[in-house]
């Protein structure tokens, strides 16, 4: 806000006797705008004394006292260091150019949003309902890469005592001497000892600032303007923020092991945890084989959901990972807002590229070359300079430009990227062309933007065309974009390990996610880069996962009885189907987006018992003694009774689960589809209810629900019912053929199942 004071000294005028230059200092005053200018974060100096530092940079710039103490509007100075000032652009562009500014950036009126995943979803805070109480109650357990405790996104200002069910530990270290009551427990879990950095030590501490950013986006309290400096900037917080975090720190520099996360997991489901969300994956392997799968079934039968990230290896099929049915598979969309980072050559042409380039340029212009000019390789020797890999260029041809490097490979050699490479050799900026378009932006070390290939062209021909190349590459700017889409390197399914279970089974915001971020990593990930940042800005299925742990948590405030199946099944059914379907429909992102606003109240779900999932292993031909191990009584170390397939009835139909799905990959030898899934849905809703199934099917494929209406008297009342498929498959149809069934009340609840067919050996497999 503006005090009377400076709106006077904006207004003022000064009766000087040349009226000409009273009409130039009217002009002058008319065309000077508020500008914001950033400066990191706030030192340990005074108020007082950061205003007079303000001062001091902005007289250098205006060169008049009085006239830089009439513009400035306001010194940030006790959190965030920086200033607002009524500056020329000129005046704006040469403070972006002055040591110790981040940025400089106009300040344009908006209206208040957060930093748009969870308004996307329709989550808008001042517009949903809550039960404060009930969520506070709330634990969530993240496995990740530990947590900075410091983040405003986790001030635990008004926050009451840990909930009476809270079992767990807060175990300090290395740089994490505290927890508080909104992260109220923290444990790390690094059983080999090895690969320990020098001087970091064992702690929950965030080397690595993933976690931090996981855990902010769950239950972060809201904190206004967070940006990557200034890039999305807006009020970020959490899904629920009023819950409580645990942390299990079980990834350091060299992964996450299989030990580590599997002794996470027993610890968090004897803490208390209501929700464990873990970003972390690999290789599909058997369910017993796997300590993700492993640890969530012990969860799952203590009234604990896992949500799982779907892994980042797409867009080709079969690369979906953490398949259990018992856990919720997480895939990633887009939101309505990319990143652009223009870059503007000498002859006037501009690129579009993509990438968080938080430099403002300070010149017009720069010289441009080529990694291939700019190499100090002899004939013969080893590396690829076009590329800009390490050791292949020299430093005087290097410095001071702008250097344009070919598609080839993700790195610039050595572990470190090619900004990484032109900036050890003192370039200005690094333009890097490439192979495959890309939705997910990255910072960089230096200026620097990604562009397509076929921009990247053209700008190699420029620079090849005339004697003195130049280019200039700005700031990113955040533009709008039709959403939500899956995100390209969201893994998609279908799968190898349970094939008839439709993964992933769900999708939620994971590209280019602004959230909290660890005072103990680098911008970048590169260890030389020493910029600090409060928010980041990632992309992976590991920023969608926590998404939909908040929205599960969201349903278990208000549901705190059900159990993980029906909050999984609540969150699927409601689910918003996708605006953009892409070529593999489903099988990228399963039910559709989560709408945690609808998921409270789903009408129907399709629960899942203990023993549902142990005849649904029978029927996928795990053994008796495999069984055992997931039933297995930890106080003797013996099962509790011996468990044989043959003495329960198999799983039904075609998946043998009451899955909210339907899926089936068939043959490519077969012509013909026929299959049969049955269901089972308990009311969940509010007195008397009347539901009709609606079916919507491609031609050549016959859809028949039997039976085609349910009536219900009361809640927790279960229904019967199958879905039956016939057809034939044709030339015509393609590998994928999804169709659907929707429950309907006429009352607002819409019960929504995906069913979609696979056919391998088609052209998708």
């Amino acid at each position: 806000m503006v005090s009377n004071q400076h709106l006077r000294l904006f207004i003022l005028c000064f009766c000087f006797v040349n009226t000409a230059f009273i009409a130039a200092t009217e002009d002058e005053n008319n065309e000077r705008k508020p500008y914001i200018v950033y400066m990191g974060e706030a030192t340990e100096n005074s108020h007082v004394e950061a205003a007079e530092n303000h001062h001091n940079l902005l007289l250098t710039v205006i060169g008049d006292e009085s006239k830089a103490r009439e513009v400035k509007i306001y010194s940030y100075g006790k959190n965030i260091n920086g200033f607002a000032a009524r500056l020329y652009p000129h005046e704006a562009e040469k403070l972006s150019r002055e040591d110790g500014v981040v940025s400089v950036f106009k300040n344009i009126q908006r209206q208040l949003h957060t930093t748009r995943s969870w308004d996307f979803l329709g989550f808008v805070e001042s517009k949903y309902k809550r039960s404060v109480a009930l969520e506070s109650n709330i634990i969530v357990g993240v496995l990740d890469t530990g947590i900075d405790v410091d983040s405003p996104s986790f001030d635990d200002k008004g926050v009451g005592p840990p909930p009476a069910k809270w079992k767990g530990k807060c175990v300090t270290g290395n740089n994490f001497t505290r927890c508080n009551n909104k992260v109220i427990g923290a444990k790390y879990f690094h059983l080999d000892q090895e690969g320990l950095p020098d001087g970091k030590g064992d702690s929950p501490a965030d080397y690595d600032g993933h976690g931090t950013h996981t855990s902010s986006t769950i239950a972060g309290v809201s904190v206004s303007s967070a940006s990557l400096f200034g890039i999305a900037n807006g009020t970020a917080r959490g899904g629920v923020p009023s819950a409580r975090i645990a942390t299990y720190k079980v990834c350091w520099e060299s992964g996450c092991t299989d030990m580590d996360m599997l002794a996470a997991f027993d610890e968090a489901i004897s803490d208390g945890v209501d929700v464990i969300s873990i970003s972390i994956g690999g290789a599909s392997l058997p369910f017993f084989q796997d300590p993700i799968a492993i640890g969530a079934f012990h969860a799952m039968k203590r009234g604990i959901l896992t949500m799982c990230s779907a892994g980042n290896n797409g867009p080709g099929l079969f690369t979906v990972s953490n398949l259990a049915p018992w856990v919720m598979t997480v895939a990633a969309n887009s939101l309505d807002r990319k990143f652009e980072t223009v870059v503007k050559l000498g002859n006037g042409l501009t690129a579009s590229g993509i990438s968080l380039n938080g430099f403002s340029p300070r010149e017009t212009m720069y010289p441009l070359t080529s990694g291939t000019l700019a190499s100090n390789l002899s004939a013969g020797g080893y590396g690829e300079p076009s590329t800009c890999e390490s050791g292949t260029l020299g430093e005087d041809k290097v410095m001071g430009k702008v250097v344009y490097c070919e598609a080839g490979r993700e790195e610039g050699g050595g572990g470190h990227g090619q900004d990484h490479v032109v900036r050890s050799l003192k370039g200005a900026g690094v333009i890097v062309q490439l192979l495959e378009p890309t939705d997910m932006a990255t910072s960089t070390l230096i200026a620097g933007s990604y562009v397509f290939f076929e921009d990247g062209t053209k700008i190699s021909e420029y620079i090849n065309s005339t004697k003195n190349p130049q280019a200039v590459i700005f700031k990113t700017k955040t533009t709008t974009m039709v959403a939500p889409s899956i995100a390209s390197f969201s893994a998609r399914g279908p799968q190898r390990i349970s094939p008839n279970i439709l993964k992933p089974d769900i999708s939620a915001p994971g590209l280019n996610i602004l959230a909290a971020y660890s005072k103990l990593a680098s911008v970048t990930g590169y260890s030389d880069d020493n910029r600090k940042t409060l928010f980041t800005i990632m992309s992976g299925t590991s920023m969608a996962c926590p998404h939909a742990a908040a929205a599960a948590a969201y349903v278990k405030s208000f549901h705190p009885d059900w159990s993980p199946a029906a909050i999984k099944s609540a969150l699927m059914t409601t689910a918003t189907p996708m605006r953009i379907k892409g070529d593999e429909a489903e099988l990228s992102y399963g039910s559709g987006q989560i709408n945690p606003r609808r998921a409270i109240h789903p009408g129907l779900v399709y629960d899942i018992t203990e023993d549902a999932y142990l005849r649904f292993l029978c029927k996928e031909g795990y053994n008796s003694t495999s069984i055992g191990l997931l039933i297995r009584n930890n106080k003797n170390n013996t099962t509790k009774t011996e468990y044989r397939c043959e003495n329960f009835k198999r799983g039904l139909g075609s998946d043998g689960l009451n899955y909210p799905s339907m899926h089936k990959q068939v043959s490519s030898t077969d012509t013909k589809v026929s299959e049969v899934f049955y269901r089972s849905v308990t009311n969940v809703g509010y007195g008397p209810s009347n539901y009709v199934a609606k079916v919507w099917a491609p031609k050549g494929l016959r859809v028949e629900v039997v039976p085609k209406a349910m009536s219900f008297e009361r809640p927790g009342e279960k229904k019967n019912f199958k879905v039956m498929i016939d057809g034939v498959w044709d030339e015509t149809m393609r590998g994928i053929v999804s169709a659907s069934v929707e429950w309907d009340d006429s009352r607002g609840h819409l019960v929504r199942s995906p069913i979609l067919l696979f056919r391998s050996g088609s052209n998708y497999s």
